[in-house]
């Protein structure tokens, strides 16, 4: 039986200060987040397509919790692998180091490009401006949050011509430990949309919802519940049916976002503002 073609082009980066470790894809292929993307915090990143072997996933990451660099794991997978010659792999380690293999029978236009935190790659492309594309785009903002830096790559890779058979899905993995639900989980972000028109948009879309219900607002940036703003709480909750805070927000799946009466986050607040309108 053939493997799957993955034919897609992907990123997979870090951000050491945030120590953040994630990867981004988006192909022609029905849920390509459930065959590419890899990663584990403080240990790195793994990017695998073309015809994919999934188990250079779990594999890379084993040995790079032993301790390899990207490079290391990237010449162990492949030369233990005899279909080597059509994979694709990216390879970000625990300290930044990054490598990818690009198969000589990989479907063209196919290729990689590497750098500081990342590692960029694709295969079956309209030419190399797509994954030039997740590379300088990239390297150019590293202002922002990995999430959302990785989104702006998927973006710029498929604005540069993408995969050249089309769009139907994408997917976001980001993992920082104990960075995600309530502290207790390492999944920051984990996202897919499987089947699209336009997955990347409704990757962006869903990515803004999660953040809406899970981002962290700084507490000086909290206002005070006190006066007329709790007045106007109290009224709004009212209106909606509800004699607390918490109890709308469990509701309406705000919960990470309220830590006691005192205080409230600005989200919460345009949130609440919005459904009592």
């Amino acid at each position: 039986m053939a493997e799957p073609v993955v034919a897609t082009y992907s990123i997979a980066a870090c951000d050491l200060e945030a120590e953040q470790w994630g990867v981004a894809v988006q192909s022609k292929f029905l849920s390509v987040g459930s065959v590419v993307p890899w990663a584990e915090p403080e240990v790195g990143a793994i990017a695998t397509q073309a015809y994919a072997n999934p188990s250079y996933g779990p594999n890379g990451l084993a040995l790079l919790r032993e301790g390899l660099s990207a490079e290391e794991v990237v010449e162990r997978l492949t030369t233990e692998d005899e279909g080597r010659d059509d994979r694709q792999l990216g390879i970000v380690d625990s300290r930044g180091g990054s490598a990818s293999w690009t198969g000589p029978g990989c479907n063209e236009w196919a290729g990689h490009r590497t750098g500081p935190g990342y590692a960029a790659q694709g295969n079956i492309l309209v030419g190399e401006e797509t994954v030039a594309a997740l590379a300088t785009t990239f390297e150019g903002n590293s202002a922002l949050p990995l999430a959302s830096r990785l989104i702006e790559c998927l973006a710029a890779a498929q604005a540069a011509g993408g995969d050249r058979r089309g769009q139907q899905s994408a997917s976001l993995l980001v993992v920082q430990r104990n960075g995600g639900y309530a502290g207790l989980s390492d999944l920051l972000v984990d996202l897919r949309v499987d089947d699209h028109e336009r997955p990347i948009q409704e990757l962006r879309r869903i990515h803004e919802i999660h953040h809406r219900l899970f981002g962290i607002s700084p507490r000086e940036d909290w206002l005070p519940l006190e006066g007329s703003l709790r007045e106007e709480v109290e009224e709004q909750l009212a209106r909606l049916g509800y004699d607390s805070l918490d109890a709308w927000a469990g509701v309406e799946n705000l919960e990470e976002r309220v830590d006691g009466a005192d205080a409230i986050d600005p989200v919460v607040l345009d949130a609440l503002r919005e459904a009592s309108s």
